[in-house]
């Protein structure tokens, strides 16, 4: 064991070599599930190597302080003031109708999970996971918490296997449905409206009664993804194995990597590698990506030194579980004297899940729509001691609200002239396939 030196905290950090190989998350997500209202896991998934990412995964416990304004209350305003006022680490998430605070823009449809706007908390204890090491933070000048005695609890911690029941899943929105409103959108579009826009349509059971925890492992499994999360709000739950980075900031570098484009993975390495070909080429999918990564440098310009919104990759093809996506990656440097909470003020929310031009975009999705989508699309992440943060894009998610018995996941394409309403809707259901095995359950 070693003290490491984190700066600017109110944290003592011990690093702990973890026995055998892969580290055993099941029971350090165990342990907290039985004892702390408040979870947030984010783990990598060693999916990909993420120049950005200083670890592999981090688990926050337990809540010292925290936030979570009403929808009156100017959210960003009081973030800050958080931020500032706790120099230890925050984890939290910003949910899709923050948008509401930020432009003159209302949601009305229905919810059912209730997640708030916004929350935000400072953790009892930290667990950072770097190869088969875990640092442990705990309160400074504090006889309560002793790493070792705490480690030990964890590693015999015993995980009571469960077997997930089907889950009844039901379609808000069907088909014929699906397709009016995407020519709907189309009309829009020729009418010079907007560009593009992400629709999203909600699969759900109001009858769930699922294990939050067995439910993530079984998608980490079957879906691992690099920004996954796994997030505990008292009775409300995201289980998330999201492939998308929202913002990143490390220094006075922030980072944006928005995802426009999918396509099946292949039976083979042949049709895998056609595949990924034919992605990488197909004018509507570049041309939907162009476009975000357009509305991404405008959204950075605001809180960027003159010049340095810079797209570092264009197009980029990577491959996950289930899907192809295609990413870019877009870079800036924050003007001086810029709170970084500005950052995401004035950049949220993404471009990928709304479309361009933002607001307009935003209001036909609320038309369009047939449910408030709450956290999804939203984002969740954490703030560092020193001011760094990374946050994700809550897409290929479940949440469930346990005290209702609701469950929700939703699933969305973006629309744009050249759309075929057939081939997104089937887009649609490629991506939520994989969200409803995990409950085993079928669409």
């Amino acid at each position: 064991m070693r003290v490491s030196d984190h700066s600017r905290t109110n944290k003592v950090y011990s690093r702990h070599e973890l026995p055998g190989s892969p580290v055993p998350f099941e029971k350090f997500l165990g342990w907290a599930n039985a004892s702390y209202q408040y979870i947030a896991f984010l783990n990598s998934a060693n999916h990909i190597k993420d120049p950005y990412s200083g670890f592999d995964a981090i688990l926050a416990v337990g809540a010292t302080s925290q936030i979570c304004p009403d929808e009156g209350k100017p959210a960003f305003d009081q973030l800050k003031n958080f931020c500032d006022t706790h120099q230890d680490w925050k984890f939290g998430f910003f949910s899709y109708d923050l948008k509401n605070q930020l432009e003159e823009l209302t949601s009305t449809n229905p919810d059912g999970i209730n997640m708030p706007l916004i929350h935000f908390f400072v953790p009892e204890l930290v667990f950072i996971f770097k190869g088969n090491s875990v640092e442990i933070g705990l309160p400074q000048n504090s006889d309560l918490y002793n790493p070792g005695q705490i480690l030990n609890e964890i590693l015999s911690f015993e995980i009571k296997a469960g077997h997930q029941t089907a889950i009844s899943v039901k379609h808000r929105v069907d088909r014929a449905e699906y397709i009016k409103q995407v020519n709907r959108i189309r009309e829009h579009i020729q009418k010079g409206d907007i560009y593009e826009t992400n629709y999203c349509i909600e699969f759900f059971d109001d009858q769930a009664t699922i294990n939050p925890l067995n439910c993530f492992f079984a998608l980490s499994s079957n879906n691992p993804a690099p920004f996954s999360c796994y997030y505990r709000y008292s009775d409300k739950y995201l289980i998330s194995s999201s492939p998308e980075r929202f913002l990143a900031k490390r220094g006075n570098t922030i980072v944006s990597q928005p995802i426009k484009g999918t396509i099946r993975r292949g039976n083979n390495n042949e049709e895998d590698n056609r595949l990924k070909e034919q992605l990488r080429n197909d004018p509507k999918e570049r041309s939907e990506n162009v476009m975000i990564v357009d509305l991404v440098r405008n959204d950075l310009s605001h809180t960027a030194e003159k010049g340095s919104v810079i797209v570092e990759e264009l197009f980029g093809i990577y491959s996950y579980t289930h899907v192809h996506q295609m990413i870019s990656t877009i870079t800036s440097r924050l003007k001086p004297k810029t709170h970084y909470t500005e950052v995401i003020k004035n950049a949220f929310p993404m471009g990928s899940m709304t479309g361009a031009p933002k607001i307009r975009a935003m209001q036909i999705i609320e038309e369009c729509e047939a449910t408030r989508r709450g956290l999804y699309s939203g984002a969740v992440g954490y703030f560092t001691p020193d001011g760094d943060f990374d946050f994700n894009v809550v897409i290929r998610s479940i949440l469930y609200n346990q005290t209702d018995n609701f469950i929700s996941f939703m699933a969305g394409s973006a629309i744009t002239i050249a759309s075929d309403p057939e081939k997104e809707y089937q887009e649609c259901l490629l991506k939520a396939r994989s969200l409803a095995r995990t409950l085993n359950s079928d669409l």
